[in-house]
């Protein structure tokens, strides 16, 4: 059964001024989708996820990183979070047909403000990136040909490029990719990458 993907990233001193240049400074490494570029949707909650949302957004065709962020930005407290919605071009095989498409995948960023949810972001993360499933990047339940394994390989890169260009470029202090499951997901990843070697 695959597992929700997260890379989790905290920041020195997260204070409500840096939670909007955090989050462009993230959303600015992510390689958006060509067919779904841009940010397509904004939310606001207030002290934690069961209140109601104060501000939601849609937008088609999605806007810039920091145009997203200007429109957050009139509503910064430190007890409020923040969702982006991005997508970006992954490969899937369409089980019915046995055929691997290359299409937009949804990514959810979240920022959350040190006092929500009674300071969740310690342990979540200042700022959260739900890639989704996991399956893109493991494709358990796919025998590798060799175009699976070229189309597993180009999604984990992605993957791995991304967090690497996060880790340099964002001045996050520390980060952590992980999945709900008690596995490592390094690990997992690792051994997947083998099988396809």
């Amino acid at each position: 059964m695959p597992d929700p993907l997260y890379l989790s990233l905290w920041f020195p001193g997260f204070e409500k001024d840096q939670i909007m240049p955090g989050m462009v400074s993230v959303l600015r490494q992510f390689p958006f989708s060509q067919l779904r570029p841009g940010v397509g949707y904004i939310a606001v909650h207030p002290v934690s996820w069961s209140e109601p949302t104060i501000l939601e957004r849609k937008f088609r065709p999605g806007i810039s990183p920091e145009d997203a962020a200007e429109i957050a930005s009139d509503l910064l407290h430190e007890d409020y979070a923040y969702v982006f919605d991005a997508h970006w071009d992954l490969w899937s095989l369409d089980a019915e047909r046995q055929q691997w498409e290359f299409g937009s995948s949804l990514v959810r960023f979240i920022a959350q403000g040190s006092d929500f949810d009674e300071g969740t972001s310690q342990q979540a993360g200042d700022i959260q990136v739900d890639f989704g499933l996991e399956t893109p990047f493991l494709q358990e339940e796919v025998s590798l040909t060799a175009e699976a394994e070229e189309h597993v390989r180009a999604n984990v890169h992605k993957l791995v490029d991304f967090t690497m260009k996060v880790e340099k470029n964002t001045g996050a202090s520390a980060r952590l990719l992980w999945s709900e499951s008690s596995e490592n997901l390094a690990q997992k990843l690792i051994a997947r990458l083998q099988k396809v070697q």
